[in-house]
């Protein structure tokens, strides 16, 4: 997608994103955020959007949050200061492509239902991998394209909207799968229809 596709459509969800698509995703973020708080340390969440996510993470750990989308910092902003969110030590605009950190800076790196969001998926992979210390782990959310059945024909579909939805219907998972220095050591499929996958990866150490 187009950075500009992305600012256009995440303003029109922001003001509703909690109570619509941050409902449907909850699987994920909770499964997710019990992960990295399983294994502690320093997180950095790509695409941290309103901060649906933020009060679930360990009051322990040092969260990082990015977004591209101005329209969900604010919101994700007025939660840590609502909530008292302490662990959340800054909250940036960024552009995953360029990640503003230095190399192996994170134990984890979260990314929820963005890498199908992003222009050039595999470059925001490659980033996220740099930034991540060596035996530190990078966890995904996201909704993967079927090969076969009635969703993947509904995802084929839907296609042509990606930039109005603000998301890729039809996404396939081997974009996510080209960093050398990452293993996949976790696949779990997450709500009774499959709609979301999430994957846990390993960075060499």
């Amino acid at each position: 997608m187009k950075p500009e596709a992305i600012t256009s459509s995440y303003r029109r969800w922001a003001p509703i994103y909690d109570h619509t698509f941050g409902r449907i995703t909850d699987a994920g973020r909770k499964h997710a955020t019990h992960i990295a708080n399983v294994s502690g340390g320093s997180v950095l969440e790509v695409g941290v959007g309103t901060g649906l996510a933020l009060p679930f993470y360990d009051p322990a750990l040092d969260v990082t949050g990015i977004d591209f989308s101005e329209a969900m910092l604010t919101r994700a902003r007025d939660k840590v200061r609502t909530e008292k969110l302490s662990h959340v030590a800054e909250l940036r605009q960024m552009d995953a492509r360029n990640l503003d950190f230095p190399d192996g800076h994170f134990d984890t790196v979260v990314a929820m239902h963005l890498i199908s969001v992003v222009p050039e998926p595999e470059r925001v992979m490659a980033e996220m991998a740099r930034v991540c210390k060596p035996g530190g782990q990078i966890l995904l959310v996201n909704h993967f394209a079927r090969d076969e059945g009635w969703l993947a024909w509904l995802e084929r579909k839907f296609a042509p909207f990606a930039n109005w939805m603000g998301w890729h219907s039809n996404f396939p998972k081997d974009r996510v799968m080209g960093v050398q220095d990452l293993r996949i050591v976790e696949e779990t499929t997450l709500t009774a229809l499959g709609l979301f996958t999430f994957l846990r990866m390993e960075k060499a150490a």
